[in-house]
């Protein structure tokens, strides 16, 4: 057993974790605070993360994935982070966010969409852009702002950093041949927001959930782009969104 201290949207957690391995990979997160709740995990956490990923592998028709004990454990830290997270208004969300300026800017969109791609475009494209989390962000929901929290979970490319900025504006992704961006409604976005935040199954955290999902509606600015992953992507998207005419 290895215990640690961990603070994620600017709330402390202690974790009871099985692997050492685990407070190294959360090594950028560590935190000398008072922690407001803990996390324990056990065996059968782990055991319900790889069923859980054996059910997504059946579902997509690809061959069921082998992963470690060891992996496994970081997954189930996480989703048990994220539910008592809930309860400091904050909800984990799958999304790439590039910060610039002390500003975020999310991109979300079904996997293997180009979320990533497109995040390389900025770093390459726009200067002074960094990535806060490629992945797996949380969304701390303030009175009259949100702000995009990283977290040691940063996707394959582990692209991130411990950064807790405002989020500007939340832009959906989709491919097209040619480059565009738009203003959508709150009420257009719903759908893929709702598709794109982590859901717990039990019903009261599944509720506060939504909740939280409706209060970005008069904080947040939500884009619909599409995109055909060239350079000129990067500058359309940063331009619709920051309303900057050059980068």
């Amino acid at each position: 057993m290895t215990e640690f201290t961990i603070s994620l949207a600017g709330v402390a957690a202690r974790v009871e974790a099985l692997y050492p391995e685990t407070e190294r990979f959360c090594r950028d997160y560590l935190s000398a605070e008072t922690p407001l709740f803990t996390v324990r995990v056990e065996q059968e956490d782990i055991d319900a993360e790889r069923e859980k990923s054996a059910r997504e592998d059946e579902i997509e028709g690809l061959p069921t994935r082998s992963f470690s004990d060891r992996y496994l454990e970081r997954l189930a830290v996480y989703r048990k982070l994220a539910k008592e997270l809930l309860a400091y208004d904050t909800f984990l969300f799958h999304g790439s966010v590039v910060a610039l300026e002390g500003k975020a800017y999310m991109f979300t969109a079904l996997s293997g969409t180009g979320k990533t791609t497109h995040t390389r475009l900025w770093l390459k494209n726009i200067p002074g852009a960094h990535v806060l989390n490629g992945d797996k962000p949380l969304l701390r929901v303030e009175e009259h702002r949100v702000l995009a929290c990283g977290t040691p979970w940063q996707g394959k490319e582990n692209y991130g950093c411990n950064e807790n900025l405002p989020l500007e504006a939340i832009c959906i992704l989709e491919r097209d041949t040619t480059n565009h961006i738009e203003p959508v409604s709150f009420g257009d976005a719903m759908g893929t927001l709702i598709q794109q935040a982590n859901r717990p199954q039990e019903p009261a955290l599944l509720l506060k959930t939504l909740a939280l999902i409706g209060m970005l509606d008069k904080r947040v600015r939500f884009y619909r782009l599409g995109c055909n992953m060239e350079d000129e992507a990067a500058f359309v998207s940063f331009r619709g969104m920051t309303g900057e005419v050059d980068a």
